[in-house]
């Protein structure tokens, strides 16, 4: 039985990361506003779900592949942590949650993300960056 080929440019990989790290971000944010609860557990599934993806594209494995996946998931910390602060203004002020998330400021999402995101919140999400760090060598 033949092997399946490896992808022959790293914009595969790039491109296949990418894809996960918003799909994830985007189901921690579904789960999220239907469960109005930060649901910051769901940093560590994006954990996982980066080492996977990076195995899965035969990334090499050492260092740089764990610092891919550390990034993954930090974009996905970021992501989801925008997007649900901007759902839940967008829901104060009547926008859909894009239209909040365009007209949301670096400033106010950051200071609305320590507001919501307690002690156990920041300690999942830390967990889940060395999770990241760990799986994805």
């Amino acid at each position: 039985m033949p092997k399946p080929a490896a992808p022959s440019s790293s914009w595969f990989a790039f491109l296949l990361l990418l894809l996960g790290t918003a799909g994830c971000a985007a189901l921690w944010i579904l789960l999220a506003a239907a469960t109005g609860r930060q649901c910051s557990w769901m940093a560590v599934v994006a954990a996982f779900d980066a080492a996977l993806l990076l195995r899965m594209v035969r990334v090499r494995p050492g260092m740089l592949r764990a610092l891919w996946g550390m990034l993954a998931t930090a974009a996905a910390i970021a992501l989801a942590n925008w997007f649900i602060v901007a759902t839940q203004l967008g829901k104060m002020l009547g926008l859909l949650p894009w239209e909040s998330a365009l007209k949301l400021g670096a400033h106010h999402a950051w200071t609305l993300s320590q507001l919501a995101n307690g002690r156990v919140d920041l300690a999942w999400l830390g967990a889940a960056l060395v999770i990241a760090v760990v799986a994805s060598r």
